[in-house]
């Protein structure tokens, strides 16, 4: 199902700023981390790739950990969203910058660099565009850092360098960590021997990566659940006496069945006057031939009827799903957008 933003609530966007604030650095807290942190002078804020809201009943079934937090025995649960698409760069950029994607510019997993036709894919993005113009929003860390925080991020070490590692880890000391037992070692190493305050930021991708692979309901994903609890358990176990542990994700997943997918490639009436497709598979961006936005968005609307919502890069940009969007970044969206509403 397509569920929008609550931007006013609070979203992924402002957890590192409500752990940051119960550290002490200034700033707004929508999510009131800091009254639920007090006293707390260490934060480590997990984020598993792939874990929304809806996955957690199911990943309580093969995690204790998680289990427990659900009955209210350990922790809380704070049901939040994260911005607009629900996608991974995108809300790996929001979580680190504290930023909506209309500021911040990852707009979609794939998005068009303009005026050059290239395609960028924000997973497998170097250093062209330069990280620190393509994402204008630096991340937080710079300025934990400035005052006093230490900050470490622990992430796998074929990440490092990457073009969205700069614009996500920038001003963070960077461990590298190839599984979830040197995730967990150097998540609570980093935390045990920085002087406090401190923040460690860790991220685990296996889960969202066999959600992908092989689905929801299959063996795979229900072992990767379960590593998952692991991690968390030992996690849990060897927190400092002065140290909370926050555990977040960038969006959920769904199992789509084959008949409710759309082939926009194998159709001639959704291709004719589309240029470059780009976005992911529920968010696409349309870049059409001069002058054939509106024809390509009656095509789609006639195909997709209620399953999307189609419209064109000002309706989208009005909807406020990006929150407000810098005029540099407005290109990167797609002349036409489709956004699937139904699963």
């Amino acid at each position: 199902m397509f569920v929008a933003p609550d931007y006013p609530r609070g979203t992924l966007a402002d957890v590192l700023p409500g752990a940051l604030a119960a550290l002490g650095l200034p700033g707004a807290d929508p999510l009131g981390l800091a009254a639920r942190l007090d006293g707390v002078r260490r934060v480590a804020v997990l984020l598993v790739d792939g874990m929304g809201w809806h996955q957690l009943p199911a990943l309580a079934e093969v995690g204790p950990v998680i289990a427990a937090t659900l009955r209210g025995e350990l922790g809380a649960a704070l049901r939040t969203t994260c911005g607009f698409p629900s996608t991974t760069p995108t809300s790996l950029v929001s979580l680190a910058t504290g930023a909506l994607p209309g500021a911040h510019g990852v707009l979609a997993f794939n998005t068009i660099v303009p005026g050059t036709g290239r395609v960028l894919n924000h997973t497998l993005w170097a250093d062209d565009p330069p990280p620190r113009q393509w994402v204008p929003v630096p991340p937080r860390y710079g300025a934990a850092a400035a005052a006093g925080i230490d900050v470490t991020v622990v992430n796998r070490p074929e990440y490092a360098g990457s073009g969205l590692t700069v614009a996500t880890s920038d001003g963070a000391r960077y461990l590298p960590a190839a599984d979830a037992d040197e995730l967990a070692a150097g998540m609570l190493g980093a935390l045990k021997e920085a002087a406090a305050p401190a923040l460690v930021y860790g991220y685990h991708p296996q889960l969202d990566k066999a959600g992908h692979g092989h689905g929801l309901t299959s063996a795979q994903w229900a072992d990767a659940a379960a590593e998952v609890d692991t991690l968390l358990a030992r996690l849990v176990g060897g927190l400092p006496e002065d140290a909370a542990l926050l555990v977040t994700a960038d969006h959920g997943q769904l199992d789509v069945p084959f008949d409710r997918r759309i082939d926009a490639h194998a159709d001639p009436a959704l291709a004719a006057g589309v240029r470059v497709v780009t976005g992911e598979p529920r968010v696409r961006y349309l870049h059409t031939e001069p002058g054939a936005a509106a024809d390509v968005a009656a095509a789609w609307r006639e195909l997709a009827g209620h399953a999307a919502w189609i419209g064109t890069r000002d309706e989208a940009i009005a909807t406020g799903w990006y929150g407000p969007v810098d005029a540099r970044h407005a290109a990167r969206l797609g002349d036409v957008v489709a956004v699937c509403r139904d699963n």
